[in-house]
C-alpha cells in the first residue's frame, strides 16, 4: 500500500486537530489572555471616556478588534465556540474509552507480565489455591478493592482496582467547561444580538423618553436571554427596561411592571452609601406582589431576577436663580432633572441633584485676612488661580450640604458641565460659595470661590462684581480712593493717583482686554502689564503698589454699591478685610468663567429613583451546574489515585500451600504506593515491610 494511500483524509486530519487535548489546551490559553483583556479594560463604557483615555488613533483601532465588549467580541466568540467543540470532541472521543475501562478489570494479563511492574513480590502462603482465592479475596475486599477472578488452566488470576472515580473526574471536568461556556454565551449579549436580528430589531442611539421610542426598538417579551436596566422614579411604576450595547441601546418590554414605593438608603460618614433597598410592587396583569429588593437579595418574579443596581435622581424639581455676573436683576427659573430647557441662545440640561455632599475640607485654622498689599503677585496668582474646593491642609469630614450640576449646550453641541453647592462652604476660615465648571467629563471641576457676606449670602459679592462692569462706578470709586489715599499736604498728587486707580480697575475689570485676547483682565492682567511695561528690578515694588491700589479702589467700589443698593456702609473691621481680600481673588477668577451668568439653588423637592437589573439567565443553571462539576471533577483527578492490582495464585511445593505472586500499578507514582503496597503483602503474602 502506497504512502498516498496510508495518510488520512483532511477531514480526518481536521476531526483530529480539533480532538487533540493541546487544541483546547491553546485555544483556552487564548481566552484566558483575552479575559485579562476584558478585565483590565472597563468593558462597555461611552466611546468618549476611550477615546479620552487612549486617543482617536489608538480608540479606534481598540475598537475594531472589539476590545471595549471583549465578551461578545466575533473573535471571541469564535474562539468559544472552536474550545467548545474541541473539548465536546474531546469527550466524546474519550468516554467510550473511560466507560469500556471502567468495566474492565485486565484480568487477561498474563503472568509473566507481572515481573515488569515496579511493584511487585512473590511468596508462599500456608493454603491451598482455593482457600488462597477465599483468603485473599476477603482481604482486597476488606481493604477497599473491587476484585474480579479469572480460572486457568495453571492457576488463578485476581484482578483488583480502586480509584475508578479518577476516570470521572476526567469527564466531570471537560463536561464542566462546556456547561460553563455554553451558559455564559447563552446569558450575555451574544443572546441579545441574536434576538434583535431575529425579531428584526435596531440599535437605539438618540435621547428622549422611554415611552416615545419606536417598536423596532424594543425587545419583546418572549427574549429568552436579557440582562437590563430599569430605573424606577418613587411612586411611579415602569415595564420597560433598557439593554445597554456599546454602540447603543434597545428597550426590553417585561411581562409586569415595577412601581416604588419607597426607597431608604444609609450613608457612613464619609458620605458613600452604606446600604440601600427598594419596596416595590409588582403588577403582573390583575395580581400584584409587594416585595423589598436589597444589595445581594434579588426578588424572583416569573422566571426574572430582580436585582438591586444603584440609585439616582429620579427627576427632583428645582428651583434656581439666574445672577447675571456683569449686571441686571436677578430672575428665577424651574426645572426638573433630567429636563431640557432653552436658555439664551444656548440649552440648558439639568443633570443632577446631590442632597448630602460629604467633602474633605481644609482644617479649621482662621485665617487672619491677609493684606493682599503685603503678598507678591506673581505667588498670589499661581495659589488662587483656578482654585478649588480642596486645599492642602490637614483635612476632615463634613456634610457641606446640597449641590446641583447642569450643562450649557450651545449651538454646536458643544458643552460645559457646571456643579454649584447651595449653602457657603467654610474654607481656611471663610464662609465661601463654590460654583464648579469643567470643559469636558474626563477634566476635574476647578471651582470659583465666592466669598459670603455679613448675612451669608452671594449678594455681596454680586453687587461688587456688576459695580466693578460699570465705568461710572469704576470712575467714582478711583476718584474716592484717590481723594482718602492722597496727603493733605501734597494735594497736587491726587489727579496722578486718581489715573492710576483708574487704570488698575479698567485693567483688572477687563474693560482694557480686546476680543480673543488669552489674558481678559483680573490678576493676570496686572501681572501681564508689570512685566511687559515696568523694569525687572522695579517689577517688586511696583507690584505692592498696585496691589495696595487696587484693594483700596475694590473697597470703594464696595462701598458705592452699597449705597446704590440703599444700604449702609461696611465697617472697616477684620470680617470687612477677610471679605475683601476674598473677593479680589474671586472677581479676578471669576473674569475667566465661561458662562455670563452664574446659577444658584434657591430650593429644590427631591424624587428618589432606583435603578434595578432585570435578568432572564437561562443559562445560570449549566453554569451553577458546571461549577460543581468542575470542583467534583478537579478533586477527582487530583486526590483520587486509580490503582490496578493482579494476584497470581498457582500450587505451591506443598500440597497444602500456594504460591503467589503479586503486582500493583497506579496512574500515578508517589511516596504513598510503596506504603500501600506493603500493607497489601502484609494482608495477601503475611508478610511485614
Amino acid at each position: 500500500m502506497s504512502a498516498a494511500a496510508q495518510r488520512p483524509s483532511p477531514a480526518r486530519e481536521l476531526l483530529d486537530l480539533l480532538a487533540s487535548m493541546r487544541f483546547a489546551i491553546a485555544l483556552l490559553s487564548v481566552i484566558c489572555i483575552a479575559s485579562v483583556i476584558g478585565t483590565v479594560l472597563r468593558q462597555s463604557e461611552p466611546m468618549g471616556n476611550y477615546i479620552n483615555q487612549f486617543g482617536p488613533f489608538w480608540a479606534e483601532v481598540f475598537d475594531r478588534f472589539g476590545l471595549y465588549t471583549v465578551y461578545s467580541a466575533p473573535w471571541f466568540l469564535v474562539i468559544l465556540a472552536f474550545l467548545v467543540v474541541s473539548t465536546s470532541l474531546c469527550i466524546a472521543r474519550n468516554t467510550p474509552k473511560i466507560l469500556a475501562d471502567l468495566k474492565s478489570y485486565k484480568e487477561g494479563v498474563r503472568e509473566q507480565s507481572l515481573q515488569a511492574h515496579h511493584h511487585k513480590a512473590i511468596g508462599e502462603v500456608p493454603s491451598n489455591p482455593a482457600m488462597a482465592l477465599a483468603e485473599i479475596g476477603n482481604a482486597l475486599t476488606a481493604l477497599g478493592w473491587k476484585a474480579r477472578v479469572q480460572q486457568r488452566e495453571n492457576g488463578t488470576m485476581i484482578a483488583a482496582r480502586r480509584g475508578a472515580a479518577n476516570k470521572i473526574g476526567y469527564l466531570a471536568a471537560h463536561s464542566a467547561i462546556v456547561l460553563i461556556l455554553v451558559g455564559g454565551v447563552l446569558d450575555g449579549n451574544a443572546m441579545v444580538k441574536l434576538a434583535m436580528w431575529a425579531q428584526g430589531k435596531q440599535l437605539y442611539t438618540g435621547a428622549g423618553f422611554i415611552s416615545d421610542i419606536k417598536p423596532e426598538y424594543r425587545l419583546s417579551t418572549a427574549n429568552p436571554s436579557f440582562r437590563a436596566n430599569v430605573s424606577v422614579p418613587e411612586h411611579q411604576r415602569q415595564g420597560i427596561a433598557v439593554v445597554n450595547l456599546p454602540s447603543g441601546v434597545v428597550l426590553q418590554d417585561l411581562p409586569f411592571d415595577i412601581e416604588l414605593k419607597a426607597f431608604k438608603v444609609d450613608y457612613y460618614p464619609t458620605g458613600m452609601p452604606k446600604s440601600f433597598a427598594s419596596d416595590i410592587v409588582i403588577h403582573d396583569g390583575n395580581q400584584t406582589r409587594e416585595a423589598t429588593v436589597k444589595v445581594n437579595e434579588p426578588v424572583i418574579h416569573d422566571g426574572l431576577a430582580i436585582f438591586q443596581s444603584s440609585f439616582e435622581d429620579g427627576g427632583s424639581k428645582l428651583q434656581l436663580k439666574v445672577l447675571p455676573l456683569a449686571g441686571g436683576a436677578p430672575a428665577a427659573i424651574e426645572g426638573r432633572v433630567g429636563s431640557r430647557l432653552k436658555f439664551g441662545d444656548q440649552m440648558l440640561e439639568l443633570d443632577g441633584l446631590r442632597v448630602i455632599n460629604v467633602e474633605n475640607m481644609g482644617g479649621s485654622e482662621n485665617a487672619s485676612g491677609a493684606d493682599v498689599r503685603k503678598v507678591d503677585l506673581g505667588e498670589r496668582l499661581n495659589q488662587h488661580l483656578g482654585s478649588g474646593a480642596k486645599g492642602d491642609k490637614d483635612k476632615s469630614l463634613h456634610n457641606v450640604g446640597p449641590s446641583f450640576s447642569y450643562k450649557l449646550r450651545d449651538a454646536a453641541g458643544q458643552a460645559r458641565e457646571y456643579s454649584n453647592y447651595m449653602l457657603p462652604i467654610e474654607l481656611e476660615g471663610r464662609r465661601v460659595f463654590l460654583a464648579g465648571m469643567r470643559e469636558s467629563p474626563a477634566d476635574a471641576f476647578r471651582y470659583l470661590r465666592i466669598p459670603a457676606d455679613e448675612h451669608d449670602k452671594i449678594d455681596g459679592w454680586l453687587r461688587l462684581r456688576q459695580a466693578l462692569a460699570d465705568p461710572a462706578l469704576r470712575e467714582a470709586a478711583a476718584h474716592a480712593y484717590a481723594a482718602a489715599a492722597t496727603p493733605p499736604n501734597q494735594a497736587q498728587m491726587q489727579q496722578q493717583l486718581q489715573l492710576t486707580a483708574q487704570r488698575a480697575l479698567t485693567l483688572f475689570s477687563g474693560a482694557a482686554a480686546k476680543p480673543g485676547d488669552e489674558v481678559r483682565g483680573g490678576l493676570p492682567a496686572l501681572s501681564q502689564f508689570v512685566e511687559r511695561d515696568v523694569p525687572e528690578s522695579d517689577r517688586q515694588r511696583i507690584s505692592e503698589v498696585l496691589l495696595r491700589i487696587l484693594n483700596g479702589c475694590l473697597f470703594e467700589l464696595n462701598q458705592l454699591a452699597r449705597e446704590h443698593a440703599g444700604l449702609p456702609p461696611s465697617p472697616v473691621d477684620a470680617a470687612t478685610q477677610g471679605f475683601m481680600t476674598q473677593a479680589v481673588l474671586s472677581l479676578s477668577d471669576s473674569l475667566y468663567y465661561p458662562s455670563p451668568v452664574l446659577l444658584q439653588l434657591d430650593g429644590f423637592e427631591q424624587v428618589q429613583a432606583s435603578v434595578f437589573q432585570v435578568t432572564r439567565a437561562p443559562g445560570q443553571k449549566l453554569v451553577y451546574l458546571g461549577a460543581l462539576l468542575l470542583i467534583v471533577g478537579v478533586f477527582a483527578m487530583l486526590y483520587i489515585k486509580e490503582r490496578r492490582l493482579w494476584v497470581w495464585i498457582t500450587p505451591g511445593t506443598d500440597p497444602a500451600s500456594s504460591q503467589v505472586r503479586m503486582a500493583m500499578s497506579s496512574t500515578r507514582e508517589s511516596p504513598d504506593n510503596a506504603t500501600l503496597f506493603a500493607q497489601l503483602k502484609a494482608a495477601i503474602l503475611k508478610e511485614h515491610a
